[in-house]
């Protein structure tokens, strides 16, 4: 079982130049990628797309996709999460891939749904910027994570994020599932 999206054919993905199925999703994160290769001057070198998670919680395991790792140095600095709809609802579960993906928490995320992004610290939390034009250019990023320093989290924070994205990703995509199958 997985989402069932309305398939459109096939398109050329903009950072790998893989082809992929094209759906509405899809065609956001195209746009993103855009944003990220055309507006702010990211190569792509700098970027990883399509990176799983791996979670397990309870002896329960599931993924999260990471769409856009940006890497400055060889260094994660940036996550960018494409989400559907009000991307409000999808900061904090962003906030946890930051906080989990590395063994250090990767400073920037994004969460956008292809219209709309918002640019959030990882270590505090807070919405820092908004608007796909407020993501933060190569040189932008490159000069903000410069001098810092990796932030590390307790075992006790590594497994409440673990948590709080097992639950707002994992189990919800599960429900979605069902539901949709259950309508049939």
């Amino acid at each position: 079982m997985g989402k069932q999206h309305l398939i459109l054919g096939t398109l050329t993905d903009y950072v790998t130049g893989q082809t992929l199925v094209d759906t509405h999703d899809e065609r956001a994160r195209q746009t993103i990628a855009r944003v990220l290769l055309d507006d702010k001057g990211y190569d792509r070198a700098d970027i990883i797309t399509g990176t799983n998670l791996s979670l397990t919680v309870d002896d329960d395991s599931g993924t999260v996709r990471v769409d856009f790792l940006v890497e400055i140095g060889g260094r994660a600095a940036m996550v960018v999460l494409y989400g559907p709809g009000a991307i409000v609802s999808r900061q904090r579960p962003t906030l946890a891939v930051t906080r989990l993906l590395k063994p250090y928490v990767i400073p920037y995320a994004v969460i956008s749904n292809g219209r709309e992004a918002h640019i959030m610290d990882s270590s505090s939390g807070k919405v820092i910027a908004e608007g796909l034009p407020a993501i933060f250019s190569k040189a932008e990023l490159a000069e903000k994570t410069a001098s810092l320093a990796p932030a590390t989290l307790t075992p006790e924070r590594i497994d409440k994020e673990k948590r709080i994205l097992f639950c707002m990703e994992v189990l919800s995509e599960r429900e979605c599932a069902t539901y949709r199958c259950n309508l049939s």
